[in-house]
């Protein structure tokens, strides 16, 4: 059955005509005619007698020349679309639950961590700003949370546990120890083992005085020693996947921490033997002598500070010793700058000296710059050099009067394209190199680790929602890491700030009029559609009929 229009002189007559067939053949019959079409327009009669038949349709909602009133609202549905099922692949959802299982909460708890996380992953920023920023997102099953439920879910994660085990003096053991464990022996198909295990720290400064023990002044790496703040690690596996986050009170230093946290991690992982991989800067004299005890000590491949250790300084990086070429996997030996390396041994001590010429030619660059800029800025005045930290390493002053320092010039050029490691391992240089090198394949990891784990501002005032509040943006990384896995299997590669900005263009406009509603999905675009068949989601119908 459809309208249809006649001609009858100089005349339309709008008809509603049935078709009926009648054998092999298919006749219409008029059933109709609601009259002249001229009249029924100047009158407004059709949208009138077309809304009155979409009374006894479910499926059909009228929005006609804005005489009816209608409620619209949209929400984001990309987001969540896609960390919802990663969330529950990676079993995340499922362990909450179990740990939640014998808890008398009044309220949903897991789906407040995950609000939170998801949060994380799309702006940061302090769970206060999480309860209102949730009302643009169509997020499952967290319309009736509020902000205290976001924070009794910070203290569930962060709370101790009775078994303090595997606690250590600056950490104790809590709740979100038991989800990373859970988690890791859930997805251990994904992991190659943990022979290989790369630790990173960076510090988190607080709004307010911090937790009772963790909110303690110490060395910022955020350049704000006037407030207090902690210290956050980041422990990954060989491929850059998320293992664990360890956090002590802002005054613990890295070297601290390093053989306590190797020995809590093979302890809470059943890990018999790994090789820890760390970068420079975070080894002490008294740390290296603990590594290399034959009775408590690790297997260890550590970055050095050239400059500021003496030994490395005046003899490794002054031995004659030639270097051999080393070639990564998939790669020829017609590699134009390929890495090279050579052991040096001093005091019992092993060394290697791995130099890139490619780095090298772009450090010496690098500097001729500098100098060719500091010498125009020295015609100008000496105050245009204050501040510029660039300048100050080649300035020399005498008599209040400044130069440029060409022995230091000379010096540094000892140091281009090179970088020394330090292992107790059986590896050969070579092999020692590579490992280390693959520090730098997961330093994109490290990165997004510290702009999650540096999720500011923090007001939390207690410890255990402290911990909490830093567990659920490890959780954020792990999601995170768990989407690039996917999409680079897809075969794409996309950039951080296109998925986001795309996964929140797409979204749901439900028109609701006379006790109907219908919702509309925006149209898909840029990486949005790609993402969804990575992970295996299937993108909303763009109409769609909602109960009331």
């Amino acid at each position: 059955m459809f309208a249809g229009i006649k001609k009858s002189g100089p005349h339309q007559y709008v008809q509603i005509v049935e078709n009926r067939r009648e054998g092999t053949k298919v006749v219409q019959r008029v059933v109709s005619t609601l009259g002249r079409l001229d009249r029924l327009n100047s009158k407004g009669d059709i949208e009138s007698i077309v809304r009155s038949l979409s009374r006894f349709s479910d499926q059909v909602l009228m929005v006609i020349s804005g005489k009816s009133e209608l409620l619209a609202e949209a929400k984001k549905i990309g987001p969540a679309l896609i960390f919802e099922r990663l969330w529950a692949e990676l079993g995340i959802g499922k362990v909450l639950r179990e740990l939640l299982a014998n808890r008398l909460f009044s309220f949903d708890v897991e789906r407040a961590v995950f609000l939170t996380v998801l949060h994380r992953l799309m702006v940061c920023g302090s769970d206060r700003f999480c309860d209102k920023w949730r009302s643009d997102y169509l997020i499952r099953q967290t319309g009736g949370l509020s902000l205290h439920h976001l924070y009794r879910a910070m203290a569930f994660l962060g709370e101790e546990t009775e078994d303090q085990k595997d606690a250590t003096p600056f950490s104790p053991r809590c709740t979100k120890d038991l989800i990373e464990e859970r988690l890791f022996r859930g997805q251990r198909h994904l992991f190659t083992g943990l022979d290989l295990v790369f630790f990173d720290t960076t510090s988190l400064y607080f709004e307010g005085q911090g937790g009772e023990s963790l909110g303690k002044r110490g060395f910022s790496k955020d350049h704000r020693p006037d407030l207090n703040q902690m210290v956050v690690g980041a422990i990954l596996d060989s491929n850059g996947r998320p293992i664990c986050c360890e956090m002590w009170p802002g005054n613990t230093t890295d070297v601290k921490t390093l053989l306590p946290v190797a020995e809590r991690i093979k302890q809470r992982f059943q890990v018999a033997r790994f090789c820890l991989v760390a970068d420079r800067g975070m080894i002490s004299r008294e740390t290296l002598a603990a590594l290399d005890d034959l009775k408590t000590g690790l297997p260890h491949i550590l970055g050095v500070r050239m400059r500021k250790v003496k030994e490395v300084r005046e003899e490794v990086l002054s031995d004659a010793g030639d270097y051999r070429e080393v070639h990564t996997e998939g790669k020829s030996s017609k590699d134009p700058s390929p890495l090279k390396v050579k052991e040096v041994k001093v005091n019992g001590r092993r060394y290697i000296v791995c130099l890139n010429s490619k780095q090298a030619r772009k450090d010496k660059a690098d500097r001729e710059a500098i100098i060719a800029s500091l010498e125009e800025q020295l015609k100008g005045g000496a105050k245009k050099l204050v501040g510029n930290r660039g300048y100050r390493r080649y300035v020399k002053t005498e008599r209040d009067a400044f130069s440029i320092d060409y022995e230091k010039m000379k010096e540094e050029e000892r140091f281009d394209g090179k970088w020394v490691l330090t292992t107790n391992t059986h590896f050969t240089a070579e092999q020692a190199a590579l490992k280390y090198k693959e520090l730098w394949q997961v330093e994109q990891v490290f990165r997004d680790a510290k702009s999650l784990l540096e999720t500011r501002p923090v007001f939390h005032q207690r410890d255990d929602t402290i911990r909490g509040h830093v567990f659920c943006s490890f959780l954020a990384l792990l999601l995170k890491k768990e989407l690039y896995r996917r999409i680079e299997a897809a075969g794409h590669s996309f950039e951080w700030s296109d998925i986001k900005q795309d996964l929140r263009a797409l979204q749901q406009v439900v028109i609701e009029e006379e006790g109907k509603r219908l919702a509309i999905r925006t149209e898909c675009r840029g990486t949005c559609g790609k993402v969804f068949q990575a992970v295996g989601v299937a993108i909303p119908p763009a109409i769609r009929h909602l109960e009331p």
